[in-house]
């Protein structure tokens, strides 16, 4: 016998709502629980404080739409062939939206998508939509919008426009379909731009007065040591975006409250990629680093409760199994991660990994491993990072030894004294490339590769 919610008057199923909350290009050092001390994230850091901080969370892929892909299926970019931006999800290709849906779930997307080609900018065909039911989206939102401008497309391909700021109107829009009557469970995508850079200007553009806020902003310390870069220039704005990020959470954290189902909700907060304003190379992720590849993570509602902070290593592809899994859904065996509730629970069989994978596509072909410890990567020579998904033969790229140098400043990988660490390193990243569908590679050191 199932008791109606009294807010919402939903039957209970046995299973709760689900909500994704995905920013765009943040860093995981913006937040309260990671030492940022402007303040920015008070509601995400009592989400973490209740609920499970995923304390090293990483994208498998620091650019948008392979990290989206990934994050809808629980594969891999190259596993899923959106191995870089501009290329579409395949039609049929098994997503969340999929698996709730069956579940009998009513499944909604709003926001940005990135999954559909470039050749898509606003509305987004059905086949390529990812199977969601509602549908309220913009393909590349970053050129149907601007800060105080949106356009988002419903399902017939019709356009709708919000006044106020970005984020507020994705948010709002998030809200009327949250507080809708329902008779059955919810699982909602939540899709922003923010805090990533307007493409048409390079510019962070923060709600007004709120760049003003941060205007001799704390610098984390890889954007200090390394100079260079455009982080004095756009910082503050940058901050001004996560601040206002956090209180669009809070209003969708205090809805779920009033209606009584905020414990009872999943919710999931995440980011794509990072961001190294331009330290790296010459635009803002695309590389190893872990400012482009680490990114917030936070996990509140039933299977988090008090769960603390998680000190193993996180892949984006471990997301999607451990949504299905708080749901009490199967997990496909075609998704290559892993849940993360056995671990919440006193152990995961077989043991956790101890290092993540990471693919780099556009600005080269490269596999990296972050470990607790070691950061290893490798790129592939002669290979044309826009048209190569994979390749045959890597060459040592990069070595950072974490523990003297977290802000990996100084490359190690042409020092003899750590031959026998690079020996070890290439064969597990081998091994994790061939486990994750491609073909394993040959893997050996590139004559003279030293510096940063």
């Amino acid at each position: 016998m199932t008791n109606p919610d009294a807010s919402s008057g939903r039957p209970r199923t046995g299973h709760p709502d689900v909500l994704v909350f995905l920013t765009d290009q943040q860093r995981w050092d913006t937040t309260g629980t990671h030492g940022n001390p402007h303040g920015l994230t008070p509601v995400l850091d009592r989400l973490a404080a209740r609920g499970l901080d995923v304390d090293r969370s990483f994208t498998c892929q620091p650019v948008c739409a392979p990290s989206r892909a990934a994050l809808q299926t629980g594969r891999y970019p190259t596993d899923t062939g959106v191995f870089r931006n501009a290329l579409p999800l395949p039609p049929g290709t098994r997503t969340l939206a999929h698996h709730f849906g069956a579940a009998g779930y009513e499944t909604g997307y709003i926001g940005k998508w990135h999954l559909a080609g470039d050749e898509h900018t606003g509305p987004v065909p059905e086949e390529l939509r990812g199977g969601y039911d509602h549908w309220l989206a913009a393909n590349l939102l970053e050129f149907t919008s601007d800060a105080y401008q949106t356009t988002l497309y419903d399902r017939d391909g019709a356009p709708h426009t919000y006044d106020g700021y970005r984020a507020d109107a994705l948010g709002e829009a998030a809200l009327e379909w949250i507080r809708r009557e329902r008779e059955r469970p919810f699982f909602l995508f939540l899709s922003f731009l923010e805090p990533h850079h307007q493409n048409s200007r390079d510019d962070y553009p923060a709600p007004h007065g709120y760049r003003e806020r941060y205007a001799d902003a704390w610098t984390p310390s890889d954007l200090t040591a390394l100079g260079g870069g455009n982080a004095p220039e756009h910082l503050a704005g940058y901050y001004g975006m996560v601040r206002r990020l956090d209180e669009v959470l809070g209003r969708i954290v205090d809805a779920l409250d009033e209606r009584g189902t905020l414990d009872e909700t999943v919710i999931l907060f995440t980011s794509d990629h990072g961001c190294h304003f331009k330290t790296r190379n010459d635009e803002y992720k695309r590389s190893v680093h872990d400012a482009s590849v680490r990114v917030p993570t936070v996990l509140h509602g039933p299977g988090f409760h008090g769960a603390g902070r998680l000190p193993e290593l996180v892949s984006h592809v471990d997301l999607p199994p451990t949504l299905l899994d708080a749901a009490g859904l199967p997990v496909p065996a075609r998704m290559q991660g892993r849940s993360l509730l056995p671990l919440l629970r006193g152990g995961a069989e077989p043991p956790w990994p101890e290092e993540v994978l990471i693919q780099v596509s556009e600005s080269e072909v490269g596999r990296a491993l972050r470990t607790g410890r070691w950061k290893y990567g490798a790129v592939a020579p002669g290979a044309d990072p826009w048209h190569d998904a994979s390749a045959g033969h890597y060459t040592d790229a990069y070595l950072y030894d974490l523990h003297a140098d977290p802000d990996e400043l100084t490359n190690l990988v042409g020092e003899p004294a750590l031959a026998d660490v690079l020996d070890g390193l290439r064969a597990r990243l081998a091994d994790r490339i061939a486990a994750s569908g491609e073909p394993r590679p040959l893997i050996g050191p590139a004559a003279g590769q030293r510096g940063h």
